[in-house]
C-alpha cells in the first residue's frame, strides 16, 4: 500500500533452532556466540559535539543519568517454543526448539512488561515459555496477556512484588523534533543492558510489520539497535520513554547488524494498543479492505485520470466491508518510470469529507473508528463521482496477500 520497499529490514530480535533428537545445530551465524548472559555492558557513543550537546542543554539529563534512572526497569525476554518443521524431510518431522531473545520495559507496578510482538509471536502461535530477567539477575516466568500484531506490541505479566518493579515514565511522541537526542536501552546480542545514544533522523517514516500491516509515523534513529534490542525503550533527553525499538535497515548488504538507521514504533500509538490489551486482552482494528496508491501528476496527464490527486483503488479484500460495499478494484497494469499500476478502479478523493491524497492519510480516518462504524466515501468511477458508504470490518490477524 505504500511505495517502501521493505527489503532488507530486519526486525531487531535474537532467534537460534535446534533440532531436538538430531544433534545437529542449525544457530544463525549472526548470533555471535549466541546466549552469553554472563556479561552486562554498559556502552555510551560519545559522537560528535552536535548530538552529544542535546543532552546538556536545556535542562536535559546526561546519558549517564538517564542510564541511572532507566535501567532497572529495563528487562531482557527470553523465548522457548517448540514447532514441527512444515518440511518434514528437513529434519524428519522432529520438532525444533525455537529460542528467542528480547527486550522490554516494566509498565506499571502491577507486572506489565510491553514488547515487541516479533519477541514473543512463537509462543504466542504455538506453545511455550517466557522468561523475565531484570536489573537484579532475578528471573522469572511471564505470561501473555495480549498482542497487537499489526502494531508489533506485546503485552506480558510477571507475579512480581510491586516494590521490586521500576515502571518507566512515559513522554509523548508527538513532540519529537528530528534532531532530538535520544537512548536505546536493551540487550543486543544478550549483552544485557547495553545502552546507545543518537538523535533522532526522521519522523513519520512508514513501517511494516510481520503481519504485513504498516505502522505510521515511525521514529527513524541512528542510536546503534541491533537483534536483541527489539521491545526495549528509545529515551529522550528527559528520561522518559518516546518509542519501542522495532526494526534495523541493512540495506541490501545480508548484514544483521546496524548501519545507523534504526526504527521505533512512537509511544503514543503504543500506549493505545498496551491500554486496551491489559483492560480486554486484545485490540480491535476497523478495517477498510483494499489495497490502494496515491495518484501522481504525471499518472494523471498521461491517462487522463478525472483527478490529479487521489488513490486508485488496486485491490479489494473478498468478504471486507469495501466489497461488500461494492468497491471496484482495478485490472489494467501500466508501468510508469518503472512503477506498476493498477487502473480501471475506483479513485477515492474524500473519506468522511476529508481530502486523501496518500494511504497514510486514509488510515488515519479508518484509525478513529471502530468495527461497525460507517465510512462515508467519495469516489471517482470513471468521469462520474460517487458517494459510497462502507460498514467496516474487523481488521485480521494478518494481511493476506
Amino acid at each position: 500500500m505504500h511505495g517502501r520497499s521493505t527489503i532488507g529490514l530486519f526486525l531487531a530480535g535474537l532467534v537460534a533452532a535446534a533440532t531436538l533428537g538430531a544433534g545437529a545445530a542449525l544457530g544463525a551465524a549472526w548470533l555471535l556466540g549466541g546466549f552469553d548472559r554472563g556479561t552486562t555492558t554498559v556502552r555510551e557513543i560519545a559522537g560528535d559535539s552536535t548530538s552529544q550537546a542535546g543532552f546538556e542543554t536545556g535542562g536535559a539529563l546526561s546519558i549517564n543519568e538517564i542510564y541511572n534512572r532507566s535501567f532497572r526497569g529495563v528487562v531482557q525476554i527470553s523465548t522457548s517454543s517448540r514447532s514441527v518443521p512444515v518440511d518434514p524431510f528437513w529434519s524428519f518431522g522432529v520438532p525444533q526448539e525455537q529460542q528467542g531473545l528480547g527486550s522490554g520495559f516494566v509498565y506499571d507496578k502491577a507486572g506489565h512488561i510491553v514488547t515487541n510482538y516479533h519477541v514473543v509471536a512463537d509462543v504466542v502461535r504455538g506453545s511455550g515459555s517466557i522468561d523475565v530477567s531484570f536489573s537484579n539477575d532475578a528471573s522469572m516466568k511471564a505470561r501473555v496477556v495480549g498482542s497487537d500484531p499489526s502494531m508489533d506490541i506485546a503485552v506480558l505479566k510477571v507475579d512480581a512484588n510491586s516494590r521490586a518493579l521500576t515502571p518507566l515514565a512515559l513522554g509523548s511522541s508527538d513532540r519529537l523534533r528530528v534532531g532530538d537526542a535520544v537512548v536505546a536501552i536493551g540487550n543486543p546480542f544478550a549483552l544485557t543492558r547495553s545502552v546507545t545514544a543518537g538523535i533522532v533522523s526522521a519522523l513519520g517514516r512508514p513501517l511494516q510489520t510481520e503481519s504485513g500491516f504498516t505502522v505510521d509515523d515511525v521514529i527513524q534513529t541512528d542510536a546503534q539497535i541491533n537483534p536483541g534490542n527489539s521491545g526495549g525503550p528509545l529515551i529522550n533527553a528527559q528520561g522518559r520513554v518516546i518509542g519501542v525499538n522495532t526494526a534495523i535497515e541493512t540495506g541490501n548488504s545480508g548484514v544483521r547488524g546496524n548501519i545507523g538507521i534504526g526504527f521505533a514504533v512512537p509511544i503514543n500509538t503504543v500506549k493505545d494498543s498496551v491500554d486496551e490489551l491489559i483492560e480486554s486482552g486484545h485490540v480491535e482494528h476497523a478495517y477498510l479492505g483494499i489495497q490502494a496508491r496515491p495518484i501522481e501528476d504525471r499518472l494523471s496527464r498521461l491517462f487522463r485520470l478525472p483527478v490529479k490527486e487521489g488513490l486508485l483503488v488496486e485491490r479489494v479484500t473478498p468478504g471486507s466491508g469495501a466489497a461488500k460495499a461494492g468497491l471496484r478494484a482495478g485490472r489494467t497494469q501500466v508501468i510508469v518510470a518503472g512503477e506498476t499500476y493498477v487502473l480501471g478502479g475506483d479513485v477515492i478523493v474524500k473519506a468522511d469529507g476529508e481530502p486523501v491524497s496518500t494511504v497514510e492519510k486514509l488510515r488515519d480516518v479508518i484509525a478513529e473508528k471502530k468495527p461497525g462504524d460507517d465510512l462515508k466515501l467519495e469516489v471517482y468511477r470513471g468521469s462520474e463521482r460517487k458517494t459510497i458508504e462502507v460498514e467496516l470490518g474487523r481488521q485480521p490477524a494478518r494481511l493476506t496477500p
